[in-house]
């Protein structure tokens, strides 16, 4: 049975995601004529430097909300790079201004918009650069952002995973995703109230995304510009994909996909699920069968957001069941990794923005968004622990770090 409950734990990221703009405002002094707060992210941590480019892809299927339109996405595909360049923006301007102004329509907030310099914050990912094909073609893996949330706030981990030798393929969700910016600055919004309906067409569109954006990319790797406009690829580029190891993770409603994308998908091989709860409408496919490859849960401390009563994991049988079910009935490689002191959008780069917003931020409201878990420690288990598990099942490099709990990261822990 599918409660409200549900429906509010996959709420949860746009939410969080709208609370540190409303608390950034809100709790800001009067703006100056510039952006009073600016964020940095953080330095790679592979070996190669890494490069950017956007698609805009379309496919032939009708728009699930919008049936008269074809379904059209924004992808960032991110790669070794022979060299670094200028380096990217975090948000395009339309993107950046849409999560400047969305909190700052509610006059009854009180907020400002200006406070934070969303678009001048640059990724460590250069554009217009060559690939890397030193090592011939990269695995590829794609990611799934959570509800309401936009593709560029989950950069730090995309770009990073570039870093270890991965072509890095983040898709923008459209009426899924708060905003999405395609070329010519036309910006789409999400237009509707979501209910448990709305989230299940998200989840249902969101694994014939994957499935497109994969069919996309094996015409780039054969020479093809799959990109609406045929904007120019990168160098190196087509052939530089090795669509023989594919893997996938997604945050809050993008883990749920990643599993059910994976279970339709054979191409995908292996899976993480950052704190998404796997029943939406219905309970996942993967939920009920499991895979016959690799998957990964992660999660973080939860709260019940309906009651406010708080648990030491994220999806606890009284609270959310999909994850029990799904680790009874998953047969193959299986972990379950715990972040203690984490809250739903560690897993995001607000895990990165917001402790830089702390002079703007109360201790509640930071602690309700990142929870209290160190964040360089936080960003950096994640950054490991991706790239581990995709170097074991993609590549097949041996690593200790899954065999149990790791004195090199202190908070973090599996659960049986």
């Amino acid at each position: 049975m599918i409660t409200l409950r549900s429906c509010a734990l996959a709420l949860t990221a746009g939410m969080a995601a709208t609370v540190l703009l409303t608390a950034c405002e809100q709790n800001a002094p009067e703006p100056t004529t510039t952006a009073t707060a600016k964020i940095t992210l953080p330095p790679l941590s592979g070996r190669y430097p890494v490069g950017t480019t956007d698609l805009h892809l379309v496919d032939t299927r009708p728009d699930p909300w919008h049936p008269a339109d074809k379904r059209e996405l924004m992808v960032t595909v991110t790669y070794p790079a022979q060299r670094t360049g200028e380096r990217a923006a975090w948000m395009s301007p339309g993107v950046a201004a849409a999560v400047d102004q969305r909190t700052a329509g509610s006059p009854e907030n009180g907020l400002k918009p200006g406070t934070i310099d969303w678009a001048g914050t640059k990724r460590q990912a250069s554009t217009s650069v060559e690939v890397d094909r030193t090592a011939g073609a990269w695995p590829v893996v794609l990611f799934s952002h959570g509800f309401g949330v936009e593709r560029e706030l989950n950069s730090v981990r995309t770009d990073d995973l570039a870093s270890h030798g991965y072509v890095v393929v983040s898709i923008s969700h459209t009426y899924d995703a708060s905003v999405v910016e395609f070329p010519g600055g036309r910006v789409v919004t999400r237009d509707a109230s979501p209910d448990t309906a709305y989230l299940a067409t998200s989840v249902d569109a969101r694994v014939a995304d994957t499935r497109f954006v994969l069919d996309q990319l094996t015409r780039l790797n054969l020479g093809e510009n799959p990109d609406a406009e045929n904007r120019t690829l990168p160098t190196g580029l087509p052939g530089a994909l090795d669509l023989s190891k594919v893997g996938m993770f997604g945050h809050s409603l993008g883990g749920y996909a990643a599993g059910e994308a994976m279970y339709q998908d054979q191409r995908i091989g292996a899976g993480i699920n950052f704190d998404g709860g796997m029943s939406v409408g219905k309970v996942g496919e993967i939920v009920q069968h499991g895979v016959d490859r690799p998957f990964m849960l992660v999660g973080a401390d939860g709260v019940d957001p309906e009651t406010g009563r708080k648990f030491e994991h994220s999806h606890p049988a009284d609270f959310d069941t999909s994850w029990g079910q799904f680790w009874t009935n998953q047969q193959a490689w299986k972990r379950d990794l715990h972040f203690d002191a984490a809250a739903h959008m560690s897993f995001t780069d607000l895990q990165v923005a917001v402790p830089q917003c702390a002079s703007l931020l109360t201790e509640e409201v930071r602690q309700s968004i990142v929870g209290t878990i160190h964040p360089a420690r936080s960003v950096s288990a994640q950054q490991d622990y991706i790239a581990a598990y995709f170097d074991l099942h993609l590549k097949h490099l041996a690593t200790d770090l899954f065999d149990g709990n790791n004195p090199r990261y202190p908070d973090t822990r599996f659960i049986p």
